[in-house]
Order: structure tokens, then C-alpha cells, then sequence
């Protein structure tokens, strides 16, 4: 562990360090259960930097900056947020026990440019809780980006491609979004409560939720080390004082039957991960929102899935679509 953040494997046994209480058998209500038909009706998970926040956030960079102080130099305590205080502290609320995502409109990011709107950004996650590096190689902050590989190869890293993503979860507390640039079309962030997505699969079939209690097999993608196994055992589903947190990994789950000497699915472990997705995929359940440039998506990696829909960048005129994708302990 670093001072200032965390190693990928430390952060991943934080992440999955969640109590069991065992099965869950009755639906589960609360914020973090919420339904997308119902958020489109209204606007109070969107928040905008307005001006005196986007002041404080400038005479912050500029104090880094004249510091010389970078984001593997760079402290909590360097940064003085004084007005935005209250705010990051409502934030982590809200993705630790609260509704599980919130977007934040209105940074500079044009103005600042992309070297400083990733200081700021990584400022910002330090006062959030502790940001990590995203892969054993240490990269601290995700440049999601198409570059120009093959979304039809099952095993590339999707969000290196223009590709749609399947739903899934972070191997960390929190995740975050900051987009830099837009595509010219597609690329909507999809999110939906897991808890929502346990509860309708509670109804519809009780038989299999208790799977979801068993590990399934998580493939690495070839980012394993020596003589580490390419996958590790991961339960979906923790349940422990009113509180269902979940990993979920569409396409690493489905994907280690590629390694010979993994187990392959039973019929049932096959129709539960089907159905599991089916429901997040409801348009009732679920909310697709377009990041603007600027855009601040912060998402629990325990109560909320995400996903995205394929996109076109614009070409030589506007650029490719490039977020920031940030990580953290909470």
C-alpha cells in the first residue's frame, strides 16, 4: 500500500471483504432499491458545480500546481475544500448507504484540460475516501477510451473499444466517471439497483437465488501473475445487516469456461446468470443516462450495476469519447 492510495490487490480485498449473514429470502427495500421508471420522473440524483464550488476547485488545482505536487505525490490534506466539504460528505453517503450513484454536472473540464482535470478529479476522490490502482500494473486512473481494438474478440478489455458493455461491477467501493469528451452518438451509461434486481428475481424465481450465495469462477483476462490461477472464486451476493451487497461480472463470469480446466455451467447456474441479466436489462428497472462533457458519474460497486450501449466517435473534427474512470475505497 501506498500513503496516498491503495494497490489493486488491496483495494480488491477491501472490496470483497463483506460480511455474510446468510440468504436472503424476503425483498429488500430502502433507497438503494430504487426503480429507473420512477428516477425519470424526477431530477435529485443530479447535482451541478456551481460557480463559488468551481472557484474553490481552481485555487485548489492552482495551490497543487504551483506545489509541483502530482497524482502519486498528492495528499487529502493538500487539498482544502472547505466549501465542497459538506458536499463530498453527502456524496459518500450516498454511495455507501444511500441510493448507490449520483451525476454531477458543471466541472471546467474543457478549460482545464485533461492533465488537470485529472488532478482535480483525483483532489475530489481523495476527500470522497481512498482512490486504488484500477490493475496489478498500477494504473491509477482508467482512461476509457476506444483504442481501436477488436470489440468482437470476447476476451479484450471492453473498454478499450466502441463496443457495448455488459453489466457489471468495479473491484472497488465506488467507481467514477468524469467525461472528458462525447461520442457523436450511443454510448449511454446503463445503471440499475442490484437490490432491485435481487428482489425481482426473489419473486420470480426463489429456486435460484441461493446460487447467487456460491462462487462463481471470475476470470482475470490474462492480468494474473506467475503461478496465480487465471480466475479466482467470487460469491455474487453477501447479505448481512439489512444490507445485500453484490459483485457481478457478466462477461468475466461467463468467460472462464474458456480455461480447460474450469468447471463448466450446470443448466442451472447457465439460466440463472440469463435471467439475472434479462432483469436488469428491464427498462423499468433500469436508467440510462448521456455524460455530457464535464459529466461526474459516482457509482457504488455494491448496490448498482453498469453497463453501456456501443458508440461512434466523431472523427478528426471532435475527437474520440474519453473518460476518466477513477476507483475508491469508501
Amino acid at each position: 500500500m501506498s500513503e496516498g492510495w491503495n494497490s489493486f490487490g488491496a483495494q480488491a480485498m477491501h472490496y470483497f471483504n463483506r460480511p455474510d449473514g446468510g440468504v436472503r429470502r424476503e425483498p429488500l427495500a430502502g433507497p438503494a432499491a430504487w426503480r429507473g421508471d420512477e428516477l425519470r420522473q424526477r431530477e435529485d440524483w443530479i447535482e451541478t458545480f456551481d460557480a463559488p464550488a468551481v472557484a474553490e476547485l481552481d485555487a485548489a488545482l492552482a495551490a497543487a500546481r504551483a506545489r509541483g505536487l502530482t497524482l502519486e505525490t498528492l495528499r487529502r490534506e493538500d487539498v482544502a475544500l472547505p466549501r465542497l466539504g459538506a458536499r463530498v460528505a453527502a456524496w459518500r453517503a450516498i454511495l455507501s448507504g444511500g441510493r448507490g450513484f449520483v451525476l454531477l454536472r458543471g466541472l471546467p473540464v474543457e478549460r482545464w484540460g485533461e492533465a488537470d482535470s485529472a488532478l482535480i478529479y483525483w483532489a475530489l476522490g481523495l476527500h470522497l475516501g481512498r482512490p486504488g490502482a484500477q490493475n496489478p500494473a498500477g494504473e491509477l486512473l482508467g482512461h476509457v477510451v476506444d483504442y481501436g481494438e477488436d470489440a468482437a474478440n470476447p476476451y479484450v478489455r471492453r473498454y478499450r473499444t466502441a463496443g457495448d458493455i455488459a453489466y457489471h461491477c468495479d473491484l472497488a467501493d465506488a467507481v467514477g466517471l468524469l467525461c472528458l469528451r462525447t461520442a457523436r452518438r450511443g454510448g449511454a451509461s446503463r445503471l440499475v439497483s442490484s437490490v432491485s434486481v435481487y428482489n425481482a428475481l426473489l419473486a420470480r424465481r426463489p429456486d435460484l437465488v441461493a446460487r447467487l450465495y456460491e462462487p462463481f469462477l471470475l476470470d482475470n483476462r490474462d492480468e494474473h501473475r506467475g503461478d496465480q490461477p487465471p480466475y479466482l472464486p467470487v460469491p455474487p451476493c453477501r447479505y448481512a445487516d439489512g444490507v445485500l451487497r453484490t459483485f457481478y461480472h457478466s462477461d468475466y463470469f461467463r468467460s472462464v469456461e474458456r480455461h480447460p480446466e474450469a468447471p463448466r455451467f450446470s443448466p442451472a447456474e447457465r439460466e440463472l446468470l440469463d435471467l439475472y441479466e434479462a432483469i436488469a436489462d428491464d427498462p423499468a428497472l433500469r436508467l440510462d443516462m448521456q455524460l455530457r462533457r464535464g459529466d461526474l458519474q459516482l457509482v457504488s460497486n455494491h448496490t448498482v450495476l453498469h453497463a453501456r450501449t456501443a458508440y461512434e466517435d466523431d472523427g478528426a473534427r471532435g475527437g474520440k469519447r474519453h473518460l476518466l474512470r477513477l476507483w475508491l475505497s469508501l
